[in-house]
């Protein structure tokens, strides 16, 4: 593909892409030890990106680093990464500047739901979990990232919001203002970012069946598998497929944003089950 590069001082020309492929890439993934982000890691290996992968389980990220090497990935390279943590991310992008000059694609997938409670019942615990990752962590992360892809136009952030960052439904009042708030950050960096050929676009799962509703109710893993009885939801893999669509449009076509939900969801609240 060839294609002349982008300034602000050149109106007119083409934004340079990192070309029609992904293979070679340098793409990011946060929460990448299980669910979206893990499956994210295969999928974008299978086109034989150069993989950075965060979490804070080093165990687990290994393995998925393993998974997305058989895959095809050029390279799969991990680190520890809470993105809760300042100075957890600000230790992180050291190292991977230690490994690359620059970022093609960042995936902010680390985040989740923490408790199902009313706002009369609600935990500080939870909700601290959930705006510190869901929220600040984006903000974190970003922030640290960014200088690696300004010099990447075509580069592309995509951030892993919810149905619920629409929606709000009862039990859900700080996830959802979490996944509301990052719908905001992506709206925000689109505007700030205008002109420097990085494109931000917000990918919004509805019902999907990864360890999300585990990690909500605590391990509790019979009121989880509850979530999705009787319905055929979302995988991971699904929603991964469309992250490796969205990062290899061309460079000057930016998904702002899409909501992902399977057929049996026709809204929050409304979910066809089969009888069993």
């Amino acid at each position: 593909m060839s294609c002349r590069n982008l300034t602000p001082d050149h109106p007119g020309s083409e934004y340079t892409f990192m070309g029609e492929s992904l293979s070679g890439k340098w793409v990011l993934i946060t929460g990448a030890s299980s669910g979206f982000g893990a499956a994210s890691a295969e999928a974008f290996g299978k086109e034989g990106a150069r993989l950075i992968l965060g979490a804070r389980r080093m165990a687990r990220l290994e393995t998925v680093a393993a998974a997305s090497t058989r895959a095809g990935a050029k390279e799969a390279l991990f680190y520890a990464l809470d993105v809760s943590s300042t100075s957890s991310v600000n230790a992180f992008m050291d190292w991977v500047r230690s490994k690359t000059d620059h970022l093609d694609v960042l995936i902010n997938n680390a985040g989740g739901a923490h408790g199902l409670d009313s706002v009369a019942e609600g935990k500080d615990e939870d909700w601290e979990v959930m705006l510190q990752t869901n929220v600040l962590g984006v903000l974190r992360v970003t922030r640290a990232a960014l200088p690696l892809m300004l010099k990447v136009p075509g580069s592309s952030i995509i951030n892993i919001g919810s149905l619920a960052g629409h929606v709000a439904y009862e039990g859900g009042a700080a996830y959802c203002a979490a996944k509301a708030g990052e719908l905001q950050i992506s709206r925000a960096l689109r505007l700030e970012l205008n002109g420097t050929g990085i494109r931000v676009s917000s990918v919004d799962p509805g019902l999907a069946e990864t360890e999300f509703s585990l990690v909500r109710f605590k391990g509790d893993a019979a009121r989880a598998g509850k979530v999705y009885d009787g319905t055929q939801p979302l995988t991971a893999k699904d929603v991964a497929e469309i992250l490796v669509w969205v990062a290899d449009r061309p460079a000057h076509v930016n998904i702002d944003e899409l909501i992902v939900k399977p057929v049996d969801q026709a809204a929050i609240h409304k979910v066809h089950r089969r009888k069993t």
